[in-house]
């Protein structure tokens, strides 16, 4: 199976899955490690700062830096419990996952809400818009006015994309609801929003409440960062698939919309093994401590093309789909085309 593959067999669906079915199950003792190894550094973190920052405000920096590191870990457990695959129990799922988005900023079931429907969209051109980066086709940026193709250039800059837009989306547009929000997914922001208040308080109160704010700001900077950098770069690379609707493949769009983004063992500890976004893709269900043996126990999974972490920097480059070639394009590429 390649990269390039436009179909998957019948047989060959029904192999991955029942191959994907033996790491659907969650482990209770490897959840409960997870969350020590991940919480442990972090409250460790927090007790550092809180030592440094009579000496110097400097010395708190990487720290919090640092905490933004594993705030991305914290992120992957939030993730899994809100496809309820971190553990067993949906109750545990819940509790863990509200508690996991007070660190993370994230109210739990509007997310889970609003990423089931990327899940379900994922590379379909004409399902875009919920869950996703923006991502206009050439010929829909050709027919924008000026001002959205300057929106949209302002958008698709590393500087925004990477800095601004994770702030603005995890301190502010997650502290409201959707309109098309039902009742359970618009409680959970007021909750979240609640919760977060307390929690300014009660460290605002311990740290004051200006060293508190300046940890906060670094450690969403590298979490948010880091977070909308991997989003971007597992459906954001050469040769990923995109189709209209009617040409759509769930499983395409999964072994071929997503990538495979090898990356080095640290990064690959902290971002919680969602590099193994394919597999992610075809089975929300598999807890991310059993998404690397899965990608190992078959070769058809194997056979996906890995995009390592020097060449993921190529997808800076990538800004419009390009439907007649097939691929994603730069705003360069615009110069050799021409409005029909």
């Amino acid at each position: 199976m390649s990269n390039d593959a436009k179909f998957i067999a019948p047989a060959a669906s029904a192999a991955w899955q029942e191959v994907v079915r033996k790491y659907q199950k969650p482990s209770t003792g490897r959840a409960l490690w997870q969350i020590a190894d991940t919480l442990g550094p972090i409250a460790a973190l927090w007790y550092l700062m809180y030592w440094c920052w009579p000496v110097s405000g400097w010395l708190v920096v990487p720290l919090a830096a640092l905490l933004g590191a594993f705030l991305v870990r914290v992120f992957i457990i939030f993730h899994d419990c809100g496809h309820g695959s971190f553990f067993r129990s949906p109750v545990a799922n819940h509790i863990v996952g509200f508690l996991a988005g007070i660190l993370t900023f994230t109210p739990y079931y509007h997310w889970r809400w609003e990423h089931s429907l990327h899940h379900a969209a994922a590379g379909d051109l004409d399902r875009r818009g919920t869950g996703d980066v923006w991502t206009l086709t050439v010929q829909e940026y050709l027919e924008s006015s000026r001002w959205k193709k300057f929106a949209y250039r302002l958008a698709r800059n590393p500087l925004v994309l990477f800095g601004l837009a994770p702030l603005y989306l995890f301190v502010l547009r997650q502290r409201f609801p959707s309109a098309k929000a039902h009742p359970r997914e618009r409680d959970s922001v007021y909750a979240m929003n609640a919760a977060l208040l307390g929690q300014a308080v009660v460290l605002g109160w311990i740290f004051g409440l200006g060293p508190y704010l300046l940890i906060q700001l670094i450690a969403l900077l590298v979490a948010g960062g880091a977070g909308v950098w991997l989003f971007y770069v597992q459906h954001q690379f050469e040769g990923v698939y995109w189709e209209r609707g009617g040409d759509w493949s769930f499983v395409a769009a999964a072994l071929r919309g997503s990538s495979f983004y090898k990356l080095p063992r640290v990064l690959q500890w902290f971002s919680g093994n969602i590099g193994f976004h394919h597999i992610h893709h075809l089975s929300p269900r598999i807890p991310n401590y059993n998404l690397e043996k899965c990608h190992r126990a078959d070769p058809l999974f194997q056979g996906v093309k890995p995009v390592t972490f020097g060449a993921s920097f190529k997808s800076l480059a990538f800004r419009l789909w390009d439907e007649k070639g097939g691929k994603l394009v730069g705003f360069r590429s615009l110069k050799n085309l021409r409005k029909p």
